[in-house]
Order: structure tokens, then sequence, then C-alpha cells
């Protein structure tokens, strides 16, 4: 008996290897970077909160203060009268940046479907880096402390540096088709990790020379990079030359299934099929959907608010690791911030891994669901660890295996195939608005997230806190059960299936 097409198991490489230039090389580095250089920018600000938290409370830090300077002097940055209102401002700053952050996903996923996409990204790459250093540099130059100026170069940075992540995933999604899609977007989706590490050591290394070091560097290659990105950028294979991914996708279909969506309803008829959200363009140039019918699409909803409560637990060991290392361990900052890599290099290779093995099964949701499991037991785990620091890095990593992994899956390959299946199939102008709804409604779990820890931690303990994310994980899993009881079904359909082929 003749195995079915769409159960054949098609190498997850064989696509991608046979169409690889190095075109896709060039993009691939570039996107990577770029969004590198974003996270590196953000990670500065949460590797420095205690420096900073030090200089707005100058005489908290320093009680014989009056008498070795002048009272006035020594106080001219004064802003809270103890280091508990710092950190908890410290948390209010992080959820504005990551509200301002959401709203601006919204809006850029759909901006970056109808203009340029490198234009887009460049634009907020170099006005983002000019914001940073304004908010961490000029005003530390200048001796300039206020909480409303503070409050809204930060809510702007967050409006900018939303322009980065729909165009990236949108340029990636252009490029590189379902073939081995889990596990290059898996490798690549390292970057958000990668510019953490970068961040924390650029912030480590120029520390001791005072805090608005650490922005003035970071800001300065990330405007640089926007710079090249504009004049390198390729935004799809037309640009080029090269055919189109879903014309050259259209051609393959019948002999490499595996190229079909994940995401794709497996229950409709063929005239179903036939539907498409886009209408005929006369002219064969896709247009972008609108905002509410992406949100209509399937799956979208749900790995949304799934991602809602992932990226809050993620994005609080980015945000509050190193401060918790130093105010846990009693651990120099410089060193909490060297330590606190071992999470991102969890999520470095939680990513890559998972992303490979949900090619192989062709199914995403089940390896969420086995991920997320065990990160429940990880951050029990963690929030147990001794004062050592070898044992603090090896648990750490596990966590950030386990948690970083499913997300950058969930808002990289995930949001890829969200926005390339059937539905909207042929239109490339999906990628960008769909990408910018998931990781949207994340950033807005995530922003309420930031100011929860910060008033957990002030009136419980950081124990209640990792409570929290342990709660916040089995939400994940309980938003996207419907879609990992339907995958394991299918799978266990297409065993039956091969079975009684054998």
């Amino acid at each position: 008996m003749a195995v079915p097409g769409s159960l054949r198991r098609q190498p997850a490489s064989r696509g991608l290897v046979s169409h690889c230039t190095h075109h896709h090389i060039v993009v691939f580095l570039l996107t990577f970077f770029s969004y590198s250089l974003l996270h590196a920018s953000r990670k500065t600000f949460s590797n420095v909160k205690v420096s900073i938290s030090s200089q707005w409370t100058p005489s908290f830090q320093n009680s014989t203060a009056p008498e070795l300077r002048p009272y006035e002097l020594w106080n001219s940055s004064h802003l809270f009268p103890n280091a508990e209102e710092a950190t908890l401002f410290l948390g209010t700053l992080d959820t504005i940046f990551l509200f301002s952050y959401a709203v601006g996903l919204f809006v850029s996923g759909t901006v970056g479907d109808r203009l340029n996409l490198r234009w887009v990204l460049s634009f907020g790459m170099c006005s983002s880096a000019l914001v940073v250093f304004s908010f961490g540099t000029l005003t530390e130059w200048l001796h300039f402390y206020n909480k409303w100026f503070y409050c809204c170069l930060w809510a702007v940075n967050g409006l900018l540096q939303s322009t980065g992540w729909p165009c990236v995933v949108a340029v990636m999604g252009n490029w590189f088709g379902k073939a081995g899609r889990g596990f290059v977007f898996g490798l690549w989706s390292a970057c958000a990790s990668v510019g953490n590490i970068l961040g924390a050591f650029l912030a480590s290394c120029v520390l001791k020379y005072g805090y608005e070091y650490a922005f003035l560097v970071t800001a300065s290659v990330q405007f640089a990079g926007g710079v090249i990105v504009f004049f390198g950028l390729l935004t799809s294979p037309k640009e080029v030359g090269l055919p189109e991914l879903g014309a050259d996708e259209d051609e393959v279909s019948v002999e490499e299934d595996a190229n079909r969506p994940l995401m794709g309803n497996d229950d409709v008829d063929d005239d179903d099929r036939n539907y498409s959200i886009q209408a005929t363009d006369n002219n064969n140039q896709p247009k972008a959907i609108g905002f509410f019918q992406a949100c209509c699409l399937p799956g979208v909803v749900l790995y949304s608010l799934a991602y809602a409560c992932l990226k809050l637990v993620n994005y609080s060991f980015f945000f509050w690791l190193p401060f918790y290392l130093n105010n846990n361990f009693g651990w120099k900052e410089a060193e909490a911030d060297q330590l606190s890599i071992w999470y991102d290099v969890g999520g470095i290779i939680g990513g890559t891994i998972q992303g490979l093995i949900s090619d192989v099964l062709q199914k995403r949701a089940p390896v969420l669901a086995v991920s997320l499991l065990c990160a429940v037991g990880s951050l029990f785990g963690y929030s147990r660890s001794p004062n050592s620091k070898p044992i603090n890095a090896v648990i750490m990593a596990i966590t950030g295996f386990f948690i970083g992994g499913p997300s950058n899956m969930i808002s990289s390959a995930i949001s890829a195939d969200l926005g390339r299946q059937d539905l909207v199939k042929g239109s490339s102008e999906a990628l960008a608005t769909v990408t910018g709804i998931v990781d949207g409604t994340g950033s807005i779990g995530a922003a309420v997230g930031q100011y929860l820890v910060s008033l957990i931690q002030e009136n419980l303990d950081w124990m209640w806190v990792f409570y929290f994310f342990i709660l916040m994980t089995s939400s994940t899993i309980l938003f996207i059960s419907p879609l990992i009881v339907r995958e394991i079904r299918l799978l266990l359909h297409e065993q039956r299936l091969r079975m009684l082929a054998e």
C-alpha cells in the first residue's frame, strides 16, 4: 500500500539546502544581528538597575554624604528617599516600555506589510539608538534627572523598538520556506539571546566608568547597525531576480508535501482550500490583509494569549535576573550580569533543538507542551537554588532551555507558520501583521507582569515571584491545549496509517 503524500516525511533540510544562496546567508546574518542589537540596548537597562538605583537615592546609599560633600551637590540627583521606591519606579519603567512596545507592535506589523521593510527596520534602529543615548547618557552628562522625562523617553523607545521584530520575521519568512523552518527559525531566533549576552558583556565591561557609558556603547553600535541594514538588507528574493517563495513552493507542493503550512486545517475540503482572504489582484501583487482579518486566522488568538503568559515569564528573567542575583545572593552587579548570560545560552540551545524536533514531527504544539511542563519543574528548582554560582548557572541554563526555547519558537517559527497558512496563501504581506499581533499581545502580558513582579517582590518575597511564574507557565499550556490535543490526534492518526501501509 502506498503511503499518502501528506504522511511522507521529507528531510527538513532538503528544501533549505537546495534553494540556499549567499543572499539567504546575508539576510540571515543581517536580520539576526539587527535584532540582537535592539535587544542589547534593552538588556543594558536591566543590567545597570543597581547603579541607577544608587544614583537616584544618594542619601540612602551614603548616610555620611553631608559630611563628605556639600549636601546640595550630592543630592542633585535625588529622586527617591529609599531603594524600595527606586526599585518600584524601575519596574514602572519596564511596564511603560512594554506597554508602548506592545501598542507599537500592533501598528508596526501593519505598517511593515505596507511599506518597505528595510526602511521601517532601519528607522527604528537608528531612532531608538538616539533615544537610548538620551535616556542613559545625555541626562547623566547634563545632570538632568526627572521622572516624567524618563517615562516619556522610555515610552518612545518602546514604540521605536517595536519596528524590529515584525520586520525581521517578515523578511525571514520571505526568504525561508516551510522546509526546515523550525530549525532555521529556532537557530535564528537566538538573536534575542545573543543580544542579551552582548548587552550584558558590553555593560559589564564599561560599568566601572559609570552606567552612562554602558548606554553610550550599545546605542552607538545599534545606530551603526541601522545604517548597515539600510544599505545592505534585501527584503525579498524578487529584489535580486530570484523566484518568490510562494511560487517556488507551489511548483514542488506535490513532491514535497512537507512544505505545507503546519497551521493548515487538514479537515477542510479542497473546495474550501480555494478560499483566500486576499482579493485577486490583476497585477499579481498581493495586498496586505487587515488587522481583524489576521486576528481571525486559525491559531492566532490562542497562540497570542499563550505567548502573553510565556513572555511575561521570559521577560521577567530578562529584566530582573541580574537584580535578583544581586538582591537575593549579594553578588556584585558585574558578576550578576555575566552569570545571567547562562539563561540566554539555555534559550539558544532550547529554541534550536525544539525547532528541529518540531520539523521532524511536522507539529509544533506537542513539542511546546513537553517543554513547558519541564519548565514548571525547572522554575521550582531554580527558586530553591543554593548560594553557589556554578549550581545557579546550571539550573539557570536548564530553565532558559525550557522557557526561552518555546518563547523563541512561538515568536518566530510559529508566527511565520500562522502568517503563511492556507487562508493567506500567496500573501507574504500577512507575515508582519500576524507577527505583530502575536508579539504585541505577548508584550502586553509582559508589561503587566513586570509591575506585578516588583509589587510581589516588595510586599512578599522572591519565592512568591517564582510561584507566580509557575502559574503563568501553566496558563500557557492551558491556552494552547486545544491545539495540543488536535496535533497529537493527527500524529496518532498518521502513525496508524503508516502501520496499515506497511
